[in-house]
């Protein structure tokens, strides 16, 4: 998957009726997500997105 069609797929789920959120507002903030995890060391990195990864496979299995 190419990252703006990552971008646009996140951006499809999380404007909601309840959340009216843009998808340049949801780029933004991925954008600033993956420039924090560029600021962290290999391991911190590797290590929050399996957190990250395990979380939402729990919220998948529901």
């Amino acid at each position: 998957m190419k990252l703006n069609d990552f971008y646009n797929e996140v951006s499809r789920r999380v404007d909601t009726e309840k959340t009216a959120i843009s998808a340049a507002e949801t780029k933004r903030v991925l954008s600033e997500a993956f420039l924090v995890l560029a600021a962290m060391d290999a391991t911190e990195s590797a290590e929050t997105i399996s957190k990250g990864l395990v979380t939402a496979k729990k919220k998948l299995s529901k």
